[in-house]
C-alpha cells in the first residue's frame, strides 16, 4: 500500500493529533471541534490572533526613533542609492545628520564598497519608495512585515511538524513576543530578511520530504508488481519543492552569505532523508543509491537555481558601470590573461568583488563594545545595545531626578531564550534515542544557522545574528510542551493514537505563558525606545553583560 499525494498545500492543512476526553481541557477541545465552523475558528482564528499581536507590537511607534540606528547608517542608505543609481552610492562624510533632517539626495554617484550583496537592500528599498526615505516609518516597514509574516510561517511550519494548532499558535504567540524577534524587526537590518527566507526553504524541505516520500513508496510498488528487482531505487527529479528550497536558500544567500551554510546543510540533509527512505522502503543499496544516483540530482535541482537567484540579485550592478569595482578588469593590469582571457570581463570585475567581499567579512576584527562570542549566544550573555539617548530630568518629558533615556536593546525574553535553549538539548536527546525525524529537521535548522558560526568566533560578530536560528529554538520548545500536555510511551507525533491533556502539563504551560508575557511587558519599553526612566532601564540589567 502506498502513501496518498500529499496535498501542495500540506502546510496549512494536516491532519491533527486527537484528544481522548472527559477532562475539562479535553471537554473545550472536544466542543471546538463539533462544527465545521467551530474547527474552522480554532484552525485559523489562533493562528490569525497571534499574527495580529506579531504586527501591533512591531508596527506601533515604528517611526521612532527618527534617527538612523546602529547598521541602519549603511543599509538605509544604500538602499535609497541602490534604487536611484543601481548600485550603491557613497554619502559625503557626516551624511547622517542631513539624512535624519530629511536630506536624502546629497549622495554621489561614485560607488560605495559593500559587504553583502544587495538583495535584502533592494527590499528595503521598498519602503522607501512607498513612504519616502524622508520618513523612518519607510526606512524600517519592510523589515517589520517581513518580521509579521514570519510569525505567521511559523504557525504553519509548527501546525505540518507537530499536528496540533495549539502548539503552532503557541510558537506563533512566543515569536510574536520575543524581544529579540521584536526589535530586530523594528531596526532596517538584513538579518530578518535572511532569517525569512531560510524559515520559507525550511518549509520547502518538509513539504519535499514527504512528497519524496510518497513518489519512493510508488515506485517501489510499480517495481513489486511488475516483478522487477529493488537493488536500485529511482531517481527523482519531479521534486518542485526542492527546487523551490533552492531559490529561497539562494535568497537568503543574496542577502548575506550566511544563506549559503543554509543550502548546504538542507541539500546533505536531504540526500541522508532519501537514504534512510530507501532503506525503508526495501531498497537494497540502498545507501549506494542515494549518493550515487539521487544525491547528483538534489544537487541539480537546488544548487544552479540558488546559484541565479544570487547572480540575479546583482543585476544593477551589472547593467551600470558605476558600481565598486565594475570597470576593474579594463584597468591595465587587471585582466585575465591565458586560458581565462575570454571570459567578459564585467564577470571578471564581479568575481575580484567577491573575493574581495569574502577576504573583508572574514576578516573583520575590529573590536567593538558589543561584540558576543558565538559560544555564548545559547546563554544570552551579550545582546546588542543598538542605541541610547540620554534625557536630562526636565527636558522632553522627562520627570525623574536621575534622567531618562531611551534605550534600544535586543535582549530576547530571557524565560523563552533558556527554555529554548534547554529543550534543544531533550530535543537532541530523542533524535538519538528515538530517531524521530521531526527532532532531525528542527536541529537540522540550528545546524545550520548556528554551528557556522562558532567557526568564526574571534571575528567581530554579535548575538542579533542568532534571529536566523530562533524559529528552530521555538520550535523546540514547543515540542517539548506538547509533551508535557500528551506525554506517551509511543510516537508523540501519531495521529492514529487519541490522548488526553494532563491536568499537570496543562498547568505548568499555563505558568509559563503567564510569566513569558509578564516578562515580555516589562522589557517591552527598552526593545522599542520608548523614553523611561533610567532607573526603571536599570532593573532589565540582570546581568553585567547586559548594560
Amino acid at each position: 500500500m502506498t502513501r496518498p499525494e500529499p496535498a501542495f498545500d500540506a502546510l496549512v492543512a494536516t491532519t491533527e493529533v486527537p484528544w481522548q476526553q472527559p477532562g475539562r481541557v479535553d471537554r473545550v477541545a472536544a466542543w471546538l471541534d463539533q462544527t465545521p465552523l467551530r474547527r474552522w475558528l480554532w484552525r485559523w482564528g489562533g493562528p490569525l490572533v497571534v499574527t495580529l499581536l506579531a504586527a501591533v507590537l512591531r508596527l506601533w511607534h515604528l517611526g521612532f526613533p527618527h534617527t538612523l540606528v546602529f547598521d541602519e547608517t549603511f543599509y538605509v542608505k544604500d538602499a535609497w542609492t541602490l534604487s536611484r543609481l543601481g548600485y550603491e552610492g557613497a554619502w559625503p562624510a557626516g551624511a547622517d545628520t542631513g539624512f535624519n533632517a530629511g536630506q536624502v539626495d546629497t549622495f554621489t554617484s561614485a560607488p560605495a564598497y559593500v559587504a553583502h550583496p544587495p538583495l535584502g537592500k533592494w527590499i528595503i528599498s521598498f519602503g522607501l519608495d512607498l513612504f519616502g526615505a524622508q520618513s523612518s516609518v519607510g526606512w524600517r516597514i519592510s523589515t517589520a512585515v517581513v518580521g509579521i509574516l514570519a510569525v505567521f510561517l511559523l504557525v504553519l511550519i509548527a501546525r505540518a511538524l507537530l499536528r496540533s494548532t495549539l502548539l503552532a499558535t503557541l510558537a506563533g504567540f512566543l515569536f510574536a513576543v520575543d524581544g529579540h524577534a521584536i526589535v530586530l524587526s523594528r531596526i532596517s537590518l538584513l538579518d530578518n530578511f535572511v532569517m525569512f527566507f531560510t524559515l520559507l526553504g525550511f518549509g520547502a524541505i518538509l513539504l519535499d520530504r514527504g512528497q519524496a516520500r510518497v513518489r519512493l513508496d510508488r515506485w517501489v510498488a510499480r517495481r513489486t508488481d511488475a516483478g522487477g528487482d529493488l537493488d536500485w531505487g529511482p531517481t527523482l527529479w519531479a521534486r518542485p519543492w526542492l527546487v523551490t528550497a533552492g531559490i529561497l536558500f539562494g535568497a537568503a544567500s543574496a542577502v548575506k552569505w550566511s544563506g549559503l551554510y543554509f543550502l548546504a546543510a538542507f541539500a546533505i540533509y536531504s540526500v541522508v532523508v532519501d537514504a534512510v527512505a530507501r532503506k525503508h522502503a526495501g531498497i537494497t543499496f540502498w545507501a549506494s543509491s542515494a549518493v550515487f544516483r539521487q544525491a547528483f540530482a538534489t544537487f541539480l535541482l537546488t544548487v544552479p537555481v540558488a546559484v541565479a537567484v544570487y547572480l540575479l540579485s546583482w543585476t544593477g550592478w551589472f547593467v551600470t558601470k558605476g558600481g565598486y569595482y565594475r570597470e576593474w578588469a579594463n584597468e591595465p593590469g587587471n585582466a585575465a590573461s591565458g586560458f581565462f582571457s575570454w571570459v567578459p570581463r564585467a564577470v571578471q570585475s564581479f568575481f575580484h568583488y567577491q573575493q574581495s567581499i569574502y577576504d573583508f567579512n572574514v576578516g573583520l576584527h575590529t573590536a567593538h563594545a558589543y561584540q558576543a562570542n558565538p559560544f555564548t549566544w545559547l546563554f544570552l550573555t551579550r545582546p546588542t545595545a543598538f542605541s541610547y539617548l540620554s534625557v536630562a530630568d526636565g527636558v522632553g518629558g522627562c520627570t525623574d531626578a536621575d534622567g531618562c533615556a531611551q534605550f534600544i536593546t535586543s535582549i530576547a525574553n530571557p524565560l523563552i531564550w533558556w527554555a529554548a535553549t534547554a529543550a534543544l538539548v531533550y530535543v537532541s536527546y530523542r533524535l538519538v534515542r528515538y530517531r524521530e525525524w521531526q527532532c532531525g529537521l528542527i536541529l537540522m535548522g540550528i545546524v545550520a544557522g548556528y554551528l557556522p558560526w562558532l567557526l568564526y568566533a574571534q571575528r567581530t560578530i554579535f548575538q542579533f545574528y542568532a534571529i536566523v536560528f530562533e524559529p528552530y529554538m521555538i520550535l523546540s520548545l514547543v515540542l517539548v510542551i506538547g509533551l508535557l500536555l500528551r506525554p506517551t510511551t509511543g510516537n508523540p507525533f501519531d495521529v492514529s493514537v487519541p490522548r488526553r491533556f494532563q491536568p499537570g502539563g496543562v498547568g505548568v504551560v499555563m505558568v509559563f505563558v503567564v510569566a513569558v508575557t509578564a516578562i515580555s511587558a516589562f522589557f517591552y519599553p527598552i526593545w522599542t525606545g520608548d523614553q523611561v526612566s533610567v532607573s526603571f532601564i536599570q532593573l532589565h540589567y540582570w546581568f553585567p553583560g547586559w548594560h
